[in-house]
């Protein structure tokens, strides 16, 4: 944040987020950084983790 009294007061208000909300949204902005079809790449890998699939066959870009 480039104004540094908003972001005291916002710390002030609101606390510190935890390091998880932290991660998620670096984690987040890298995801949205990726190319569509790596996005896609992505959450198919994820879906397969989540439901204890094999991985893919064949390897991801």
């Amino acid at each position: 944040m480039k104004n540094l009294n908003f972001a005291a007061e916002l710390h002030l208000k609101l606390g510190a987020p935890a390091s998880g909300t932290v991660e998620s949204l670096r984690l987040l902005r890298a995801f949205l950084k990726l190319a569509p079809r790596q996005r896609f790449e992505v959450i198919k890998l994820v879906e397969d983790l989540a439901t204890e699939d094999v991985l893919p066959e064949h390897p991801l870009s």
